[in-house]
């Protein structure tokens, strides 16, 4: 089997049913000498006692196998694949303390009379060897269990019923169990709340006509489409039971009847859906009322009610007939009407199982509640009555919500969190036709219900399309938004931030270090002490030291016969760019903010070296020293902030899941090594074949991603660390391990031909070499996933909802995950989590152009924003349906904004930041429309008045100007537009306005003579029509 057995989680469990079995006690688990378990096949069985303890134990279902459990030995009967399965568990003596010793017994395909009495004797030298304990309900048949029941029942035990007990072993989960259901139920919250619930909405919008089982099909549907699967394996997830959908006055409580096939009615509308993931059952109920009555939302009201109560009264050591009876007695108190349309029991236990009978939330039962089991808690009211109903559909109606829930010490920790009060799930109908006249009413009745539309949390509803949903579900995004933002900047403002101040560096701490025996001091010339990192320059004739971090930079030139050196510092004013610089702050101090030394270039008689030598030789050491320093400095930068990982343990078992032949970025070395990576107890280790080794802790994983190779060249296992890690001089925050897949690069020069046959063989190899790498590396991950009991999900990208774009300096595939939006393929890699995100703004959104800008605002207002450059428009929409169904607020603008300078505002003063609206400064406003409209009317209107000004001023003025050629442009002009309106063909058309763009310049020409000629014979009328105007 390519699976591996958790033997950690084997030996924990195993040891809690041994424990429980020699505790003893009144139940038929005590009583049992051996318990006995044979797992044959049934594909009809879904739930059976034999398969959830296999999957507790193994985390996988072992078909033909026989586990017989004694008081001092484990055997395990079952064909050599699973034997090589569990030799794992059989060979670890470190786990095995208080756990039998186990033997492992080989499966004859004929004939197995030896293994069975093998498996008989080993029965009847544990204890009594008389009864033998087994599930009772079980009945698996194949002609290996078949001959195995035949050889048990001739030993003649005694068989008890044993599935109670051990139901109550497996019912507490642990951490590894408990993060499956969180997982089960979100999916299951996911479907319920993107399909179910929109696909209502839009079916109550377009007033159709659906099948309830069409409605539960597309439900069952949806766990095809990995969007909605929150990062799960498809082949890991699958429904817990077929969804229930019932409406119309025909309700039956239960979760095993069907959907049927009748018409969803619009009134109570109740759902029923599980989800399975790795075998833990999810599960959630919920009812949609369609215009319902006050009487009906008080109702709805008070089941929430009595709801809460039990998860009020859901405590550890509370049996669980008490939690049922102080529902009932609060129903008698406060509505005693209701008692008798209550369910029978209020829930159950789940878990492997979907439903642990033994563990019902009843009057009778008197089993206790313990820490870490999760109960499906559900609840409703049947055959209630709604006498003002018009319709006989709405006579009778029921009530149900169900959801998941986790037993703690304290409260209850609620898996299935959803909005599901009256306001949340109450759809009213508006009927439009109240306002036509009672003609089209009738009208309206003869065909149907007539056009209406729905009204949602207050909200008209009247065909709403999908962009008018989203920009609803926007605004609603963008008031929590600026809420939340407040909240948790005033929270944070409390803690002020020690900001490090950079330490002033000092030459010399006393005057006896400086070397004053030196030649060049003594002779004041320029020295360079490189042990203090310290330049000694000659000031007034006195050597003074000056560290190398005051120096800013340094220049020599030429001119003439003299050589210059110019050293410029740092001083207060002066050191842009130079962070949290310390100067000395009394009034007394002076700086110094430049020297210049000067030298002779040319050689002096009786002297080796030219006097500028000194000065040519000191450049070239304060470039060196800075070099130097400015290294260090870097380095430590890079190291501030690093936290120290947890040392990794090393598993040294020699099945730990690895890999082989990877490179991993960034590069460990200057060359690209390959290597191989290790799956340990608490992380990852990577070695190259140098002997590099490179160890990722589980617990420093924030995001690990696995992009598989299709459409790719290269299959990538991405890892996002929480706190970053130092590779060579610099510090990371990703680090990858990848193969690459067939060629990189191409010879396009080489001629090919379509049908060449070592051209047909190689794409034949590389689709195999693609598929074997898939699969190696699903297991990998699949192995990862289990050994780490759930502390590493790797997540993987929505190809369907990818786009192009630049988030640094080359286009490439930007791919959304459950938990990111991320480019891994391209180095360096792109990670932005949803988690950190403000909101998103798109920039330079304008028509007629082709791209736009994706602008990514953090949480962490000090952060630099993430620009995602050149997004095809034709993307922005469904990047902006992806953003909606993340609960990503998103804007939009025709400019590009100056961020930095907007995230330094909101710093500074973030409570006038909010005072002023906070991001709403980045919404188009609603009033725009209105404003163009005032805008347009304004213009429109001194149009009027000046063509009637026009008209009343001057007479004179328009017959001095007007020719009669004007006047038969103008006609000409009419004729143009009414004989356009008749129809003409293109020649005509284009010969008619080639005329006239010729007399409009004529028109232009004769105004222009006519000027001149006033300019000169009338020079005073023209003056006084000025003064008119």
């Amino acid at each position: 089997m390519s699976t591996t057995l958790d033997k950690e989680s084997f030996f924990k469990r195993l040891k809690k049913f041994y424990s429980l079995w020699k505790k003893g006690g009144s139940d038929a688990f005590s009583k049992s000498d051996a318990v006995v378990v044979s797992m044959g096949t049934d594909e009809d069985v879904v739930y059976a006692k034999t398969t959830s303890l296999q999957i507790w134990l193994f985390g996988y279902e072992l078909t033909d196998t026989v586990m017989v459990f004694c008081k001092e030995k484990i055997l395990f009967l079952s064909s050599k694949k699973k034997v090589e399965f569990l030799k794992a568990a059989a060979n670890d003596d470190d786990n095995s303390d208080g756990v039998p010793k186990i033997s492992l017994l080989l499966r004859d395909k004929e004939d197995n009379k030896e293994n069975f009495s093998t498996l008989v004797s080993a029965i009847k030298e544990s204890g009594n060897g008389k009864i033998v304990g087994h599930f009772q309900k079980d009945k698996f048949s194949t002609k290996f269990i078949d001959s195995w029941k035949k050889a048990l029942s001739t030993a003649g035990f005694e068989m008890l019923d044993v599935s109670s007990p051990l139901a109550n072993v497996m019912a507490p989960k642990d951490d590894m169990e408990l993060n499956m259901m969180r997982r089960a139920a979100s999916v299951t919250l996911e479907i319920y709340s993107k399909v179910f619930k929109e696909n209502i909405k839009d079916v109550i919008d377009a007033d159709r006509k659906v099948k309830h089982a069409k409605m539960a099909e597309m439900i069952e549907k949806a766990l095809e489409n990995k969007a909605h699967l929150k990062g799960a394996d498809p082949s890991l997830v699958e429904t817990c039971y077929p969804p229930i959908i019932q409406s119309g006055g025909n309700y039956n409580l239960k979760f095993s009847v069907i959907s049927d096939k009748n018409t969803l009615h619009f009134g109570c509308i109740i759902c029923m859906f599980g989800v399975r993931y790795r075998s833990y059952c999810s599960n959630i109920v919920r009812t949609l009322m369609v215009n319902p009555t006050e009487r009906m939302q008080e109702n709805y009201t008070f089941l929430l009610d009595l709801e809460e109560l039990i998860f009020e009264k859901l405590r550890p050591g509370v049996k669980l007939c008490d939690v049922y009876n102080a529902v009932v007695q609060k129903v008698k108190k406060e509505k005693p009407e209701l008692v008798s349309s209550l369910t029978r029991s209020f829930g159950f236990a789940s878990g492997i199982e979907f439903r642990e009978v033994s563990l019902l939330i009843n009057g009778k039962n008197e089993a206790t509640a313990k820490k870490g089991m999760v109960f499906n808690i559900n609840l409703g009211l049947s055959n209630l009555k709604n006498p003002d109903a018009g319709e006989n559909e709405k006579k009778v109606y029921a009530l149900f919500v169900g959801d998941m829930v986790q037993v703690t010490e304290g409260p209850v920790t609620l898996l299935t969190k959803d909005k599901k009060k009256a306001r949340n799930i109450s759809i009213f109908l508006k009927d439009e036709s109240e306002d036509e006249s009672s003609a089209e009413e009738e009208a309206n009745e003869l065909l149907g219900r007539g056009a209406r539309g729905t009204l949602l949390k207050d909200k008209t509803r009247q065909e709403i399309g999908t962009e008018e949903k989203r920009q609803n579900h926007q605004h609603e995004l963008g008031k929590q938004l600026n809420e939340a933002a407040r909240e948790r900047i005033m929270k944070n403002s409390g803690s002020v931030e020690s900001s490090k101040s950079k330490k002033s560096n000092v030459s010399y701490k006393s005057r006896t270090l400086l070397p004053v025996k030196e030649p060049d001091i003594f002779d004041l010339k320029i020295f360079i002490d490189k042990k203090y990192e310290t330049v000694v320059l000659p000031v007034f004739g006195i050597p003074t030291p000056f560290h190398i971090s005051t120096i800013k930079n340094i220049s020599m030139s030429t001119e003439g016969d003299y050589c210059y050196l110019r050293i410029n510092f740092f001083c207060p004013g002066s050191s842009i760019g130079k962070e949290n610089q310390k100067f000395p702050t009394t009034d007394e101090t002076n700086f110094i903010k430049e020297l210049t030394y000067r030298a002779l270039a040319g050689r002096v008689p009786g002297k080796i070296d030219p006097p500028a030598a000194n000065l040519q030789l000191s450049f070239r050491l304060i470039k060196e020293l800075q070099k130097k320093f400015k290294a260090r400095e870097d380095e430590e930068r890079e190291k501030e902030g690093i936290v120290k990982q947890d040392k990794l343990v090393i598993n040294p078992n020699k099945v730990n899941p690895k890999l082989k032949d990877l490179y991993i970025r960034p590069n460990i070395a200057q060359k690209r090594m390959q290597g191989h990576l290790e799956a340990h107890t608490n992380g990852f280790r990577y070695t190259s074949v140098r002997g590099d080794k490179v160890d990722i802790l589980y617990n420093n994983l924030r995001h690990a991603i696995f992009q598989p190779c299709d459409h790719e060249m290269i299959i990538v296992l991405h890892f996002h660390l929480r706190n970053a890690m130092m590779f060579g001089k610099k510090r990371q925050t990703d680090v990858q391990f990848y193969t690459e897949v067939g060629e990189l690069t191409t010879d396009l020069g080489k001629l090919q031909h379509m049908r060449d046959r070592d051209d047909l063989y190689a794409e034949q190899a590389e689709r195999e070499l693609r598929h074997k790498l898939n699969t190696v590396f699903k297991s990998f991950v699949d192995k990862v996933e289990t050994i780490s009991k759930g502390e590493v999900e790797f997540d993987s990208p929505f190809r369907d909802l990818s786009f192009f774009g630049v988030p640094y300096r080359s286009t490439c595939l930007l791919q959304p995950t459950s938990a990111a939006l991320i480019n891994i393929v391209e180095w360096p890699a792109f990670i932005a989590s949803l988690d950190d995100i403000e909101l998103v703004h798109f920039e330079r959104v304008q028509f007629h152009l082709k791209s736009c800008d994706m602008v990514i605002i953090f949480k962490d207002y000090k952060r630099k924003v993430e620009v995602i450059n050149s997004i095809p428009m034709q993307s922005l929409d469904p990047v902006k349906d992806w953003l909606n169904s993340c609960d990503i607020h998103y804007t939009e603008g025709v400019q590009s904004l100056n961020w930095s300078k907007i995230l330094k505002t909101i710093v500074d003063d973030p409570e006038a930041f909010f005072a002023q609206g906070g991001w709403d400064f980045l919404e188009p406003h609603g009033d725009d429309d209105e404003d163009d409209e005032e805008d347009s009317e304004s213009d429109f209107q001194p149009e009027e008045s000046m063509s009637g000004s026009a008209g009343e001023e001057g007479s004179d003025s328009d017959e001095d100007y007007t020719s009669d050629e004007e006047e038969e442009s103008y006609e000409d002009d009419d004729s143009l537009g009414s004989e356009e309106e008749s129809g003409k063909d293109w020649d005509e058309l284009e010969e008619e306005a080639r005329k006239a763009d010729r007399r409009k310049d004529e028109d232009e020409d004769v105004p222009s003579r006519k000027r001149k000629h006033d300019d000169s014979h009338h020079h005073h009328h023209k003056s006084s029509k000025k003064k008119k105007r």
